[in-house]
């Protein structure tokens, strides 16, 4: 272990881009490009150390070594870059850079207001998720976990108006009051259980904490007891059912926000957290010694009340996405679903399976980033968010929509994009455990056929439907599967049960008389340096015509405004559909999904996801491989 600054640099630097770029918000291209040198920053910093890392060298910063203080005995605030906290940090530092250039080109193409505040609470959010990643323990992780809630609360609630702000309410009260109270009584529980066998500790150790293994033997219900808060507590974030719904209804927030901090940052901060409890604070070999006495059924290992809440989220939130038709509150439950992935993953204890888990974190990353992007940058051109409105959209936006297709099969595990690898390793985890585990793989293999199920209308629509009729083909039929011109006849439709065409009419022009053509009171007067093509809510007659100017302090919804201008989509070439501000980050993130998927072994997060495994277990990947599943449990655990 090296002491060093870097983690603790790493963290602080974009915390003083906060401060520059509140100081720039009347120069909107110098803002943001403090937004973008942070980010480059972070990324620097946290790459700099990945060489060492990667040759067995830990980074640590301690609070009590560099000034003295220390808040009680073995209680330090200390930061750490180890192979796991190094993952996390470079996924999140390393997307940053992209979501900056998106953030500006989707901030100016609706003109939003507030923008400075934005750009501020976005640093201020990345700062707190990279102080996740290199917590060195558990006091630590809990007051960034507890900052990041805080932080990103104005970008839950940007858009000022009722559905954000009850949207805002209901995510500070699941993740700061909800995951924060389990998670500081899981973590004082640990703290009090190691105190009886010693030195009281809350660091964080390659395996599981000794001290807890020795201290559960004596104390074994309440290590129990401990280790289902701390799950809770990280589970809140990482949206596994009952504690998911914040995360649909913080779709509300800006596209970019909804990309980067609800699919990367701040939900993966709770499968992260997660991981860490499995892997470090606990370890496969306490989890596996320390089983639960179910009435009639018999002693049952820890992680299995895990798996099985893993495996009901992952197909009930497949299912729920299947009956979204906006298009960001099914990426939200696809969200929830594939958060739901990793945690199975890593509930399963299994070397391949645990592999398997971690590589989903950056294969889900890359691929949900790119299904984010994409709706975010079909809203700004279109002002359409209902997947039953884009019939024909393809030809409108041939490059997003590309994407969008790229990002949808990693999302299905589609071969040859990243998700597919990830799935393949969890699979071969659950199959050689065999037994009972092979329900969990079929848990894995049925929700794979739901993302299809999901994902399939959203790409045929596009590409291969017409305006003025057309067959959304849906995985299953239901009222709100999609406009009832989907289904045939619009009376047949009402008949049916669904909302026929002119109620859905009726519907959006009561909205838009809502509306107001009033700028908001702070929405900055300015020229920007980058142009842009007009979008069709620009052009006279386009489909968002009426809301290019929009109330941010009323009552509004703007959500029943796309669809096709005149009834037919003009059709662009890919290089003219948006601005390259939006177009570049998705083009290059879409890239990295497929890239991580065809040459993983030269993908630097399979590496430091074997290492992780490797460490956990004491022992090399090729030794792994030879020792059963069982044993090497026993081995572990003793």
């Amino acid at each position: 272990m090296v002491a060093d600054i870097r983690p603790l640099a790493a963290v602080l630097v974009s915390a003083v881009a906060i401060v520059l770029i509140v100081a720039s918000h009347r120069r909107p291209n110098l803002r943001e490009s403090w937004s973008v040198l942070a980010a480059l920053g972070k990324f620097g910093l946290v790459a700099s150390m990945l060489p060492g890392v990667l040759n067995g060298t830990v980074y640590e910063w301690s609070l009590y070594e560099a000034t003295g203080i220390q808040f009680l005995e073995g209680l330090d605030f200390a930061l750490r870059a180890d192979p796991l906290g190094i993952f996390f940090a470079l996924l999140a530092s390393f997307l940053w850079i992209f979501t900056s250039f998106y953030a500006a080109g989707y901030m100016r193409g609706l003109d939003e207001h507030a923008q400075t505040r934005f750009f501020a609470a976005f640093a201020a959010s990345l700062s707190s998720a990279v102080g996740i990643a290199f917590a060195a323990n558990l006091v630590t992780i809990f007051v960034f976990y507890e900052l990041l809630s805080l932080v990103t609360y104005p970008l839950v609630a940007h858009n000022e108006d009722d559905e954000a702000r009850i949207a805002g309410r209901k995510y500070i009260t699941y993740t700061f009051f909800g995951g924060g109270v389990f998670l500081l009584a899981g973590t004082v529980m640990v703290y009090w259980l190691t105190s009886l066998v010693g030195d009281p500790t809350l660091a964080f150790e390659a395996g599981g904490m000794a001290a807890l293994a020795e201290a559960a033997q004596a104390e074994p219900v309440y290590a129990q007891a401990a280790f289902f808060l701390l799950i809770l507590g990280f589970g809140v974030k990482a949206a596994l059912m009952p504690l998911h719904s914040w995360l649909a209804d913080a779709m509300v927030a800006p596209t970019p926000v909804s990309g980067l901090l609800h699919a990367v940052a701040v939900v993966k901060s709770g499968a992260f957290g997660i991981s860490r409890v499995i892997l470090e604070v606990y370890g496969p070999g306490l989890i596996y010694d320390l089983p639960l006495d179910v009435p009639g059924i018999g002693e049952v290992g820890l992680n299995i009340p895990v798996a099985i809440v893993a495996a009901f989220t992952l197909t009930a939130a497949s299912i729920i996405a299947m009956r979204k038709d906006h298009l960001k509150r099914r990426l939200a439950y696809s969200t929830t679903a594939q958060l739901s992935y990793i945690v199975l993953g890593l509930s399963l204890l299994h070397p391949y399976a645990i592999v398997g888990a971690l590589f989903h974190i950056p294969a889900h990353a890359f691929a949900k980033l790119t299904l984010f992007f994409c709706a975010g940058a079909i809203h700004v051109e279109t002002h359409t968010d209902y997947i039953s409105e884009m019939a024909g959209i393809g030809k409108r936006m041939p490059l997003t929509l590309s994407a969008f297709t790229i990002g949808a099969a990693g999302m299905a595990g589609l071969p040859p994009i990243a998700g597919f690898v990830s799935k393949f390793y969890m699979l071969i985890g659950a199959g050689d455990v065999g037994g009972s585990y092979w329900l969990f793989a079929g848990a894995l293999l049925l929700s794979a056929v739901l993302n299809i199920g999901y994902f399939w209308p959203v790409v045929y629509t596009a590409f291969f439907e017409s305006e003025d009729r057309h067959d959304a083909k849906p995985f299953l039929e239901f009222p709100r599967g999609g406009l009832v011109e989907s289904y045939g006849d619009d009376a047949e439709a009402v008949a049916d049960g669904g909302e026929s065409e002119t109620d859905r009419s009726e519907t959006a022009d009561a909205s838009r008389a809502d509306e107001t053509d009033a700028e908001s009171e702070d929405a900055d007067d300015y020229e920007y340096a980058v142009d842009r093509y007009p979008s069709d809510a620009d052009v006279p007659g386009g489909a968002g015509e009426h809301v290019s100017s929009i109330d941010h302090h009323g009552d509004h919804d703007d959500h029943l405004t796309g669809g096709p201008p005149a009834g037919r989509w003009p059709r662009r070439s890919p290089f003219a559909e948006s601005t390259w501000l939006m177009l570049a980050p998705i083009a290059i993130i879409a890239t990295g999904a497929v890239v991580l998927g065809i040459v993983p072994d030269h993908a630097v997060f399979l590496d430091l996801a074997v290492r992780i495994v490797e460490g956990v277990f004491g022992m090399s990947f090729d030794e792994l491989e030879a020792v059963p599943f069982d044993q090497l449990l026993t081995e572990v655990s003793n």
